[in-house]
């Protein structure tokens, strides 16, 4: 029974349909617009089977980039249990969804503008968005502020030195360098030590057992001036304060120079003279001039563009030959003990003309210390010469200026 009242329906739609069709006046095409809609009609030259049983494609949505909103045309409902076959009301408006941001993109909460508005630019290639303050990335940067053709002053107000078994130095250094590209640079230095004495160790051996040790583990540093190189193989910064960034970097420097020397004759003693005892105090003796070298290593901390903080170590490294004291080698030495010994002026002696010979002779008139006592003193250290270096290491604390 189905099948036939089926084709009853259909025998009858069909004259009704085509008069609906020749009575119904021409409307004129609408304009087309964002929110105008197309229904789906059926073509009345197809069977209709055809428009029981095939819908049209769906209109492919046209986007512009304002958003532009798209109309699928709706394909006309049919159910076979109807007592008659009409076109379908067209769909509601479907209007394509405007590209949005994804959820994580970021927000700027800062005054200054995002360098891109594509939300897919503002991704990272593992998903992470890149202006996001929450999302920890990465990345290698390049220094926040260029050291190539700058000049810097460095002040080391502290140098302490650190290995003193035989020796103590406290002293000040003042460096200039010169950058000449970012990772290398040009520095002359000079460094003076207000004091330099012999450690306690090595006085209590004088005291007690009447030795020292010798010239080549007590040489005492008094000033010094190098030239060299200073490199900076790594760098990099971090943060303080939560908004304040501080760039540090490992530097590296080594040099060569000139420093003078001297060595304790005799240390602070008392001196007794006719029931009165007066201080004599300590007496070094010069020892000259000698070779210097310099290598060091440390952090230099930047805090902006000018300013930085120097936490250095260096190794101050010279000959410890002892050949001359005063001026005076073994054989002056030996011509002035003669003639003390024997209670003759050293006026004319034969002696060389570096020897200072006022150094050893006479009586210091507030101490009464008579000097032709040191003269022994003085011969002992040459006697026995040494061609040893001496480590003089210290941490040198400090700032410096850019410009």
């Amino acid at each position: 029974m189905r099948p036939f009242r089926s084709i009853a329906l259909l025998v009858a739609a069909v004259p009704a349909l085509a008069f609906a069709q020749g009575a119904t006046p021409a409307r004129p095409p609408a304009a087309p617009g964002p929110d105008a809609t197309a229904p789906a009609s059926p073509s009345p030259a197809e069977p209709p089977e055809r428009q029981r049983t095939q819908r049209d494609a769906p209109a492919v949505p046209q986007s512009t980039p304002d958003a532009a909103q798209a109309t699928p045309s709706a394909p006309a409902a049919t159910d076979e249990d109807d007592t008659g076959s009409t076109p379908s009301a067209p769909s509601p408006e479907a209007q394509a969804p405007a590209a949005t941001p994804p959820a994580d993109a970021p927000v700027l909460d800062t005054g200054e503008a995002p360098r891109t508005t594509d939300a897919q630019q503002q991704r990272l290639v593992n998903g992470a968005p890149l202006y996001n303050p929450n999302v920890n990335v990465h990345i290698v940067q390049k220094k926040r502020f260029a050291d190539e053709g700058k000049h810097e002053l460095v002040l080391y107000p502290g140098v302490v030195q650190v290995n003193g078994k035989f020796t103590n130095h406290v002293g000040t250094a003042l460096h200039y360098v010169y950058h000449l590209q970012e990772n290398f640079a040009l520095q002359v230095g000079g460094q003076y030590n207000w004091y330099s004495d012999e450690s306690d160790f090595n006085l209590e051996l004088i005291d007690k057992v009447r030795e020292q040790a010798q010239a080549a583990s007590s040489l005492l540093l008094q000033w010094g001036a190098h030239a060299g190189v200073e490199v900076t193989p790594l760098y990099g910064k971090f943060a303080f304060f939560n908004n304040s960034l501080a760039q540090f970097s490992l530097v590296l420097s080594g040099g060569a120079g000139i420093g003078k020397t001297r060595h304790l004759i005799r240390p602070e003693v008392a001196n007794e003279v006719e029931g009165q005892t007066y201080q004599v105090p300590a007496r070094f003796g010069d020892t000259g001039n000698k070779f210097l070298g310099e290598v060091g290593g440390g952090f230099r901390v930047q805090f902006g563009e000018s300013y930085a903080i120097r936490l250095e170590v260096r190794d101050l490294i010279y000959t410890a030959r002892v050949d001359k004291v005063d001026g005076c080698n073994l054989a002056d030495f030996e011509a002035l003990e003669s003639a003390r010994a024997a209670n003759q002026p050293f006026d004319g002696l034969n002696l060389s003309g570096s020897c200072k010979v006022a150094k050893f002779d006479g009586v210091d008139p507030e101490t009464k210390k008579n000097y032709r006592e040191d003269i022994i003193l003085g011969r002992d250290l040459v006697a026995e010469p040494s061609s040893d270096v001496l480590n003089n290491v210290s941490f040198y604390a400090g700032f410096s200026v850019l410009f």
